[in-house]
């Protein structure tokens, strides 16, 4: 899409633009179609079997949440089968309108404002190019997607909007969150149930609360997380390092596994909580940087599943106050690895 008339870019997402494909359900029968200039009702049917959304300009989502009456997002994209979305614009989910109507941080069963851009059940897909501003929720949602890019994006608000998360990943395979900088009042990446084959690589992240896993153990029957790889990233200013993060008391019947994760070659500037909780088969290596609190490696899991299978490898976090020694704090973790040098000196 083309977008050149700022006007006309608001008429069709004032509509929550969702484009829906029938075609190339089993490969591709039809030739590759550009989704040119135009206005899209929410229920437009648009049967390509490529759609490719090019946005030149600034493209923003009404202001106030009345509009979103009975959606969970501005932008839908949903069932596509090829899908590119570029152009150099910006998508500005106008969020400090609402912000201060978002309830969820307090109250569990809240009802969200929408998202920005959700991708949800679409496969191979590329984002890239784009800019990201001050979304009203989550700025990127995908969901139940396979193989999905999301490569030199620019996420960015300020550092008190709350929910505010750069890219969730929920029920999908095969992500890869590359070269992108993202500035939020929440997760830079989160990676929710039924996750696998995710990876994580050259992504700026602060202000925010980190790259994580989680929220998980909420909901019974949730679906594992496994294969996450987290590498090359630099982590600035935020709550969190990375981090697994669990409901305390969940649904433990039911709980999902989350294992062959690896965070590597990370750089950290003055976080406040690198915390990780109810692990196994986590690998963390070559992590260097600065931490804002004492406590810079904490592994804090669940006594009635212990965190197993921990590597810790070349670990180096300097205390921000010279002269004070940085310290691990460990519990319930049921052995582990570590190796090379490791500032503070392990707990496992």
């Amino acid at each position: 899409m083309a977008f050149r008339n700022h006007d006309a870019a608001m008429v069709l997402f004032f509509f929550l633009l969702m484009v829906t494909t029938y075609a190339n359900a089993h490969g591709h029968s039809k030739k590759p179609e550009e989704i040119t200039e135009g206005v899209y009702g929410a229920a437009a049917a648009v049967a390509a079997g490529f759609v490719e959304v090019r946005v030149a300009g600034v493209v923003r989502a009404p202001a106030g949440l009345d509009a979103f009456r009975g959606y969970h997002e501005w932008i839908n994209f949903a069932g596509i089968d090829g899908l590119l979305v570029t152009g150099g614009g910006t998508f500005d989910g106008r969020g400090a309108s609402s912000w201060h109507l978002n309830d969820c941080p307090w109250k569990p069963d809240c009802v969200p404002p929408p998202s920005s851009i959700k991708l949800g059940s679409v496969r191979n897909a590329t984002i890239t190019g784009v800019t990201s501003l001050d979304s009203k929720f989550f700025h990127v949602t995908i969901v139940g997607s396979h193989d999905v890019e999301v490569s030199h994006v620019n996420i960015r608000a300020p550092r008190d909007s709350p929910n505010t998360d750069g890219v969730h990943i929920q029920g999908s395979t095969g992500v890869r969150i590359t070269d992108t900088a993202v500035a939020t009042g929440d997760d830079c990446v989160s990676v929710g149930p039924g996750s696998a084959d995710v990876t994580v690589s050259g992504v700026s992240c602060g202000p925010g609360h980190g790259i994580s896993v989680g929220s998980l153990g909420r909901s019974p029957g949730e679906a594992d997380v496994r294969r996450l790889r987290v590498s090359n990233c630099t982590i600035a200013g935020t709550a969190n390092g990375v981090r697994i993060k669990t409901w305390r008391g969940g649904q433990r019947s039911s709980a999902a596994v989350v294992s062959g994760l690896v965070f590597e070659d990370i750089v950290m500037r003055r976080e406040r909580r690198p915390s990780v909780v109810r692990i196994s088969d986590v690998k963390f290596r070559n992590i260097r940087g600065v931490s804002a609190t004492q406590v810079a490696v904490k592994l804090s899991c669940s006594a009635a599943s212990p965190c197993r299978g921990v590597e810790l490898r070349d670990i180096d976090l300097r205390y921000v106050r010279r002269g004070v020694a940085t310290v691990s704090r460990c519990a319930n973790v049921a052995g582990g690895v570590a190796g090379g040098t490791l500032v503070p000196p392990p707990c496992i």
